[in-house]
């Protein structure tokens, strides 16, 4: 019961992080073996628990009361959760994402049925496991890709579901379903990434798919959200990150959050907004002024995750003290602005180097809020 509270009264937690963590080398070396044929699934899955367990130790050592498993039985941040649910398949697509300047490793997910979530998926069995390592020293974070990632164009089936409508019912009743089996295993802290929503704030992309404008897909966006949130159990907290693309240090999108703050961050029932701001494609802070006072808290995503060197302390106080303009300070949180490996791959820096971000972050939070 305990958790619960500290959960509920601090979760997004002052000095948080988004999640992914940059997975080491005889991680790395285990997954080409077991692709290999060299060893087995059991012998993978037992070099990743021990990683696991050396790094919520490292975690809570650095002073942060919230740990993730770094998402290291994971390739990606989001194909691995979605190619499980019935419905959906992973598939290698004749070519990867393409980002700034590089094309991503080539996998994709599709859908083949009717979608709904297997209570036998894999991640819950992950979760059950991590929190046991974590035994109640800190909190345990759970972090999925948002339901919104299944509106990417390209995944749904039009012969399956013609309307897009009929397809956001189904996603949601999936991810109802997904959540309530998480709280039944012990989640209580719950992140949705979503990559998704950042597009739709990106003023280049071009909207003419399914015949819908860029407001009504905000709004379809902002309805699929708020409809896996309905009725969800008081003691989850749920907050979301808007991501704008994350593969070894490169980007996807770039723009403000100025065109979805006054529908999303109006409206969508999420406890926190983990938000990018750690260069000068994330636009400034006054799309922060549509936060409702005494909402959801705001985790400012200031400190890059993209490169090893260390921000000026004083320099990350004085944008804080930036965003205090448009959202009272006791409602901020610090974070890097995305994960350190949303992919198996890894942004470009040291292991070293994330840890001293993340301590960096922990000291900075408890100057500014003690």
């Amino acid at each position: 019961m305990m958790t619960n509270s500290i959960t509920l009264t601090k979760a997004p937690f002052r000095a948080d992080h988004v999640g992914s963590l940059l997975r080491p080398d005889n991680l790395h070396r285990a997954r080409n073996e077991y692709k290999e044929g060299k060893i087995s699934y059991e012998q993978l899955r037992q070099v990743e628990t021990n990683e696991i367990k050396r790094i919520v130790d490292k975690q809570i050592e650095i002073g942060l009361e919230l740990v993730t498993d770094g998402e290291f039985r994971r390739t990606w941040w989001h194909l691995d959760f979605l190619e499980h649910f019935n419905g959906i398949e992973g598939y290698v697509p004749e070519r990867g994402y393409q980002f700034q300047g590089v094309e991503t490793e080539k996998y994709q997910i599709r859908n083949t049925g009717k979608i709904t979530f297997p209570t036998d998926h894999p991640f819950i069995k992950d979760f059950l496991e991590f929190n046991d390592i974590v035994a109640g020293r800190a909190v345990a974070k759970q972090t999925i890709p948002s339901p919104n990632q299944l509106f990417h164009v390209g995944i749904r089936d039009e012969a399956i579901y013609p309307d897009i409508e009929e397809f956001a019912k189904d996603v949601i009743q999936a991810y109802r379903r997904a959540i309530q089996l998480f709280y039944d295993a012990g989640v209580r802290y719950l992140q949705l990434d979503d990559v998704y929503i950042a597009g739709l704030s990106a003023p280049n992309k071009v909207f003419e798919e399914g015949g819908y404008s860029r407001e009504q897909y905000i709004d379809l966006a902002l309805r699929v959200i708020n409809g896996v949130l309905e009725g969800k159990p008081e003691d989850l907290v749920v907050t979301t990150h808007l991501c704008r693309g994350n593969y070894q240090s490169t980007w996807l999108f770039e723009g403000s959050y100025a065109l979805i703050a006054p529908t999303l961050f109006v409206k969508e029932k999420v406890n926190g907004f983990f938000l990018e701001y750690d260069d000068e494609r994330s636009g400034d802070f006054q799309p922060l002024e549509y936060i409702p006072r005494e909402g959801a808290r705001v985790v400012l995503g200031v400190v890059t995750s993209k490169n090893g060197e260390i921000e000026g302390k004083e320099a990350i106080i004085a944008r804080i003290n930036e965003a205090a303009k448009y959202v009272p300070l006791e409602q901020l949180c610090l974070s890097p602005q995305c994960g350190f490996a949303s992919t198996h791959h890894g942004n470009k820096l040291t292991e070293e180097q994330q840890w001293k971000k993340l301590k960096f972050i922990v000291d900075v939070a408890k100057e500014v809020w003690g």
